[in-house]
């Protein structure tokens, strides 16, 4: 789960696994594999770099485990 900022400032939690893909428009416009979309005020690098962050704590986790 990656938190973003729409717009108007709300923060929400998006399942990051759900993303298809992210336009920018020139805000980065956040498509869900459901067809659904958000607008947010993050550029699509940060977006990435996030997702990015995300995967690495749930595999570093998944190693600490397995140890």
């Amino acid at each position: 789960m990656i938190r973003l900022t729409r717009l108007n400032d709300e923060e929400f939690v998006i399942n990051c696994r759900q993303i298809e893909r992210i336009e920018s428009i020139p805000e980065s416009n956040v498509i869900l594999v459901s067809g659904k979309h958000y607008v947010v005020k993050e550029s699509v690098d940060e977006i990435i770099n996030r997702v990015i962050e995300f995967n690495a704590q749930i595999y570093a986790c998944a190693q600490k485990m397995k140890d």
